[in-house]
């Protein structure tokens, strides 16, 4: 059997950071570890009909809860007025029970954020797309913004075929087992229509070396 480690958590303390970073005792563990997947969910469903979000990021201190959105539309959460903004606070704080700070940061380049890339694919998938048109069409976006390799893999009953199978596209390099290479990766699902079943999706995108690490 193949042992396959995420790239990112194989890479966490050498160039990558936790998504969620805060320290508590045996008491409060599960409690912050539940509040922490309900904002996640909160903020993905909020913002689930087009892709947007790439990261959240959780911080902890004494009294005071910070998240960072990592988003390739800041408008769209921001919202008009920062109505958006506002709501979300609104909500969180609810979950939380405390005071909570949010703040916006703007991905410059979203073709090479792998969870942008791979629920892009998701989506096209499910509006009936050609899954080899939409995995080289991103692919090739991919490349084009100064990525040094993409590999994206699809896996189910494609083009509503009676048997699943899996298909991959690879361009340029991806070394995953260079812990300098600095390797972004995201899964994602695709509800196909007319009782298709489920597509899932995977990307890896190389964004070079880091010499930090």
């Amino acid at each position: 059997m193949g042992q396959k480690v995420n790239p990112i958590s194989f890479r966490l303390q050498v160039h990558k950071n936790w998504d969620s970073r805060w320290f508590a005792g045996k008491k409060d563990f599960a409690a912050w570890l539940a509040e922490d997947i309900k904002i996640r969910e909160l903020i993905e469903k909020r913002f689930e009909s087009r892709p947007t979000i790439d990261r959240i990021e959780i911080e902890r201190s004494a009294n005071l809860v910070t998240i960072t959105i990592h988003t390739a539309k800041a408008g769209v959460v921001i919202g008009r007025g920062g109505a958006g903004v506002t709501e979300l606070k609104n909500a969180i704080e609810k979950i939380v029970g405390g005071p909570v700070r949010i703040n916006i940061e703007e991905v410059k380049r979203p073709e090479l954020a792998a969870k942008l890339v791979a629920e892009n694919i998701a989506r096209q998938l499910e509006r009936r797309i050609n899954f080899r048109r939409a995995i080289k069409m991103a692919a090739q976006n991919t490349m084009n913004a100064g990525a040094k390799g993409i590999r994206i893999q699809v896996s189910g009953r494609l083009n509503n075929a009676e048997m699943a199978r899996r298909e991959k596209v690879s361009e340029g390099s991806v070394p995953l087992h260079t812990l300098r290479a600095d390797i972004d990766f995201h899964t994602a699902r695709a509800q196909m229509p007319n009782g298709g079943g489920i597509v899932g999706i995977k990307v890896w995108i190389n964004k070079g070396e880091r010499s930090d690490a």
